[in-house]
């Protein structure tokens, strides 16, 4: 969509790990019962979002995707996950349920 055209033109802040606020969340609202791990407040590049996905996949061993600049993860990694932003840096922590 043109929406996400704009976003990249202006560029989003590419800030170091540690300026960034992960909140790391499992929900199953909406997704016919299925539990996703959903992690918000990425305030770095498409392309470091994209290799961060791939870094939790396979930390996970599950499968992925990046959507409105939130990565989910399929399946209830919420723990796993918040554990392995802070070693990369990041400031993680739950929200949600």
């Amino acid at each position: 969509s043109s929406d996400n055209a704009d976003a990249l033109e202006r560029g989003t802040p590419d800030l170091p790990p540690n300026q960034q606020n992960i909140r790391v969340e499992a929900s199953s609202k909406g997704r016919k019962g299925k539990t996703v791990t959903i992690l918000r407040g990425f305030q770095c590049s498409p392309d470091k979002l994209a290799d961060l996905l791939k870094k939790l996949k396979t930390q996970c061993g599950a499968g992925g995707t990046i959507k409105d600049n939130e990565i989910e993860i399929q399946g209830d990694h919420k723990q796993k996950i918040i554990q392995y932003l802070i070693q990369q840096g990041y400031k993680a922590k739950g929200s949600g349920g």
